[in-house]
């Protein structure tokens, strides 16, 4: 394993001309911030050797550098999803080349369906904490959710605040599944993130991330939901979260 980050590292080092110490995972709710990438270069997953390339509707598939203001950033347009057959040593791998490429902080977004009956479509959740996470005492860094908090304020931005809950998917969860998530304590639910920010935690990158909420699995607020219905939603918040990240960026 060790050999074939240090050869993906070793490729995308021969490419780069920039040093990024911070990375951005563009899911759901995010892609947007890609077009504010100034003096951008990419390089597509397919000629990176040893990397997954993504199969989802909606995640573009190559690494992104550049500046974000006036920081040199690293961003993946497109996560790879354990439903889609990758093994978690492939959903995660990108984020071990991160740490071989000198990353120290790690910003992520999904889409989730909100389990807490506060929570409306379109709201912006802070991901605090998560319940799958074993000995994470803090999982997300609670010094960038303090500056996240502040910029949300500044900018007149409504943002909750929760526990993400990571499943296998790809389906979305039954009423029943819903309720029982808010019981073990989660108030939004999704099928990304969690092993990505686990291997960061265990690489000594630090970790924001935030989610929209697509849908609802509020009893009594609960509709059918498509693929499509989420990336919808996902892409009416985008401004408002591109604007949250953008900024935090710029402060990490």
């Amino acid at each position: 394993m060790l050999e074939l980050i240090q050869e993906t590292a070793a490729y995308l080092k021969g490419r780069m001309h920039t040093q990024p110490e911070t990375a951005i995972i563009l899911g759901t709710g995010l892609g947007s911030l890609a077009t504010e990438i100034t003096e951008k270069y990419e390089i597509k997953y397919e000629e990176i050797p040893n990397f997954p390339v993504s199969t989802v509707e909606g995640h573009s598939g190559k690494l992104i550098f550049g500046k974000l203001g006036n920081k040199d950033i690293m961003a993946m347009q497109g996560r790879f999803h354990y439903y889609e057959g990758y093994s978690m040593k492939e959903v995660t791998f990108p984020v071990r080349v991160m740490r071989e490429l000198g990353i120290k902080t790690l910003f992520v977004s999904n889409a989730s369906g909100g389990t807490n009956p506060d929570f409306e479509i379109g709201d912006l959740m802070i991901i605090t904490d998560g319940p799958r996470f074993p000995d994470m005492s803090e999982a997300y860094d609670k010094e960038l959710i303090r500056k996240a908090n502040a910029i949300a304020a500044e900018k007149g931005i409504k943002v909750q605040h929760g526990v993400y809950i990571g499943t296998q998917g790809p389906t979305f969860e039954t009423p029943s599944e819903y309720k029982l998530f808010h019981i073990l304590g989660a108030d939004a639910v999704g099928m990304s993130t969690v092993p990505e920010v686990i291997v960061a935690n265990h690489c000594g990158i630090k970790v924001f991330g935030i989610s929209v909420i697509t849908d609802l699995g509020v009893e009594g607020k609960i509709v059918e939901v498509t693929h499509e219905e989420v990336q919808k939603a996902a892409d009416a918040a985008q401004p408002k979260m591109t604007e949250i990240m953008r900024e935090l960026i710029n402060r990490a």
